[in-house]
């Protein structure tokens, strides 16, 4: 990605309630923030923010423009957006720490080209539709992918569709469903398994034996 003319934005405003652990921006894991972790594969990008909770002090050290987030991920978004100034945004969760610079690309290549693009995965497990607390009808995995950040699009496309969500009252957990929402279509590209995202107390103790083998580990950088 060297040289790359790409806004990177990592909205890093959430409380982490369901961890209980304070923001997640700051949660260590082997020594490294989650936020220092998820900015790792994006260091050769024209243009980085972040967005943080309200009234934190920005951390030293980093090649980032920081700003004050929004209530929900939505809205830090939205702000980062406003201060994006390049064509192409790469939308990336905090919460995801360990993300290669070979999906990056990937990521980058089809926005570039397509204009909104999501990495995806397939569902392992098998998948029910519960009655009540029974075990009921199974539902074809195969029809089903495991959506995952970072997420690409033309900066201009996304502003529409932040702008579109806010008119009608919608809201998403990603972006690629706000350009959906406009009638845009969002390619997919292959994820990564071990782009996973840090939600509840164990993914912690699985994120700390990844960071122990982070560098060594065997794939395509």
């Amino acid at each position: 990605m060297g040289g790359v003319e790409v806004s990177v934005l990592i909205p890093a405003a959430g409380n982490g309630k369901r961890l209980g652990l304070g923001p997640k921006a700051f949660l260590r894991v082997a020594g490294r923030t989650l936020l220092e972790w998820a900015l790792l594969p994006f260091g050769e990008a024209a243009e980085v923010l972040v967005a943080l909770p309200p009234g934190t002090e920005p951390p030293g050290a980093f090649r980032a423009t920081f700003l004050e987030g929004g209530r929900t991920r939505q809205e830090s978004v939205a702000r980062l957006l406003e201060a994006a100034s390049l064509p192409v945004v790469l939308v990336h969760d905090v919460a995801r720490p360990f993300v290669s610079r070979s999906l990056v690309h990937r990521v980058w290549e089809a926005a570039r080209l397509q204009g909104a693009v999501a990495p995806v995965l397939p569902v392992p497990d098998t998948l029910v539709r519960p009655e009540g607390a029974q075990y009921g009808e199974v539902v074809p995995r195969e029809d089903f992918r495991l959506v995952q950040t970072p997420q690409g699009f033309f900066t201009a496309l996304l502003r529409e569709a932040h702008a579109y969500a806010g008119k009608r009252g919608l809201s998403a957990t990603d972006d690629a469903q706000l350009v959906r929402a406009l009638g845009y279509p969002v390619a997919l590209v292959e994820g990564e398994r071990t782009a996973f995202k840090v939600t509840y107390r164990e993914d912690l103790l699985l994120a700390e034996a990844v960071a122990r083998v982070w560098n060594a580990w065997p794939r395509p950088r």
